[in-house]
């Protein structure tokens, strides 16, 4: 072999390394599951944690180079986890509750995520999921099974499933669920011109559920994105509020899309996505404000006392899953010692008369 082959196979070898490298592995229930991980170039001591959970059929590493997820942990300092679905009836796919299947995709996320916990600045107060297509199911499912873990979710042309709309969620979560209205895979109406009539419930239903599961009332606020483009869209976001934020973006005319870059159509989907998860209220709070009112709580769960710190002086309450004011506390600016020793297990919200809520597990 002369020297400038044996130097194309060592560059070869060496990429291909490259790339394999990027993949991570955690075993779970004995197989050995993939994902990647991206870290912010500019790191804090504590980050909010970000799953992005792929389509049907798709691969972590194809996306990466079409979604650049690097470049979203930089933009927005996110820890970005992108895990990889297993392989069932010859397509990648989520155990989203909308067919039979023995796989506890739901387990392993969890999982996976107390481990990146342990090894890596993780906020465990700033959770988030969102995902794509049968991405988006499978973030409803999380949401509905680990809302009292999960600060906020994005699902983004998925649905709820019927198995999973059975289900009471375990607490509120912020939401914000995308739809494209004439979307032809997985309809607003719930069904898809591929795969069936039924695949879940419409989106009209979703909302209902959500509004029903955050004790939503009132009507919604309404606004229209400024429609800059003229692509034929039009995004109407409609605004819920209760224990917490549901949002839902109608893209009227919108088909089976993620939509990257705002120089193609009025919005890109993780720039709204982030100003969801970080400011609330369809991203338009004060994000100075938002920060001194945000309560921060440890240990969480907690068997006994535990401490909450906040930005300002405030009155605040502790309210049971029923809704009922079971104690009342008066918070000074920074941290504060509270025992919930004398109350059941199970969950408990801590809230301010200026609106921040912090979920509180008490566990004996």
């Amino acid at each position: 072999m002369n020297k400038k082959c044996f130097f194309l196979l060592m560059l070869l070898a060496s990429m291909i390394a490259t790339t394999h490298a990027q993949i991570q592995y955690f075993e779970w229930q004995g197989t050995q599951r993939q994902y990647l991980l991206k870290m912010p170039a500019q790191t804090k001591e504590t980050m909010p944690i970000v799953y992005f959970l792929h389509g049907l059929g798709d691969n972590i590493t194809r996306l990466d180079n079409e979604f650049h997820f690097q470049q979203v942990a930089d933009e927005y300092g996110w820890i970005m986890v992108i895990p990889q679905a297993l392989s069932q009836s010859g397509a990648t796919m989520w155990n989203a509750a909308l067919m039979s299947s023995n796989i506890d995709d739901s387990g392993f996320l969890m999982a996976l995520l107390d481990t990146l916990a342990v090894h890596h600045p993780v906020n465990l107060d700033s959770v988030f999921f969102t995902g794509f297509s049968m991405g988006g199911f499978m973030t409803h499912r999380m949401a509905i099974e680990h809302g009292d873990r999960i600060t906020a979710c994005a699902p983004v042309s998925g649905l709820i499933t019927h198995t999973m709309a059975s289900h009471t969620a375990v607490a509120p979560v912020r939401m914000l669920h995308i739809h494209g209205t004439t979307d032809p895979v997985v309809g607003y109406d719930g069904g898809s011109q591929y795969f069936g009539s039924n695949l879940g419930l419409g989106v009209e239903a979703i909302i209902d559920y959500w509004k029903n599961a955050n004790h939503c009332t009132g009507e919604p606020t309404i606004d229209t994105l400024p429609d800059l483009h003229n692509d034929g869209l039009l995004f109407v976001r409609y605004s819920y509020k209760g224990d917490e934020e549901l949002q839902h973006i109608k893209v009227i005319g919108g088909n089976h899309t993620w939509f990257l870059n705002e120089n193609q159509t009025d919005i890109a989907y993780f720039k709204e996505i982030h100003k969801f998860f970080t400011q609330g209220s369809g991203g338009t709070d004060n994000i100075a404000e938002a920060a001194s009112s945000r309560l921060h709580l440890w240990p969480n769960p907690t068997s006994g006392q535990c401490t909450i710190e906040t930005g300002k002086d405030s009155n605040a309450k502790l309210i049971d899953i029923q809704g009922r004011v079971i104690a009342t506390y008066t918070l000074k600016k920074g941290t504060n010692q509270i025992n919930v020793s004398d109350f059941p297990e199970g969950l408990y919200f801590i809230k301010t008369a200026e609106g921040a809520i912090q979920k509180v597990m008490v566990k004996k």
